[in-house]
């Protein structure tokens, strides 16, 4: 990727193992990453910042990440956003609420970790033709 201008990807992960996952794999100048620390900043920062991806861990302590979806796919301004969200492989319950809140893709924390700016880089190509 040579571009100049980073792209915004609002990470709503409090977790501070896959924070770092993602920084280390989202580095400048490719990517801008947004930091959501508490519930209200989701919205917030991602009507500030117009992000080419959100990222959701489903299994967060502190974000609602269900809570998350269903406002940002209930926002018309911002449904089309494309999400990645990861969740433990075995919470079965947890993906399929995913899906039908209308995230783009939902992996294990195992997949998610291993291959983060892939699957990042996929869910924001998958939404070109959206845009």
């Amino acid at each position: 990727m040579n571009q100049t201008n980073p792209k915004p990807i609002l990470v709503a992960v409090t977790d501070l193992f896959f924070y770092t996952k993602v920084r280390d794999a989202l580095r400048q100048p490719d990517y801008q990453l947004e930091k959501v620390r508490v519930q209200q900043d989701i919205i917030d920062k991602t009507l500030a910042v117009s992000p080419r991806a959100i990222i959701l861990n489903m299994n967060d302590l502190t974000i609602n990440a269900f809570h998350a979806l269903e406002q940002l796919k209930a926002d018309p301004r911002l449904k089309d956003i494309p999400t990645l969200a990861f969740a433990n492989h075995e919470e079965v319950e947890a993906w399929n609420r995913a899906r039908a809140l209308g995230v783009t893709k939902v992996v294990s924390r195992n997949e998610f970790s291993a291959r983060t700016r892939e699957l990042v880089e996929e869910v924001i190509n998958s939404s070109v033709f959206k845009s």
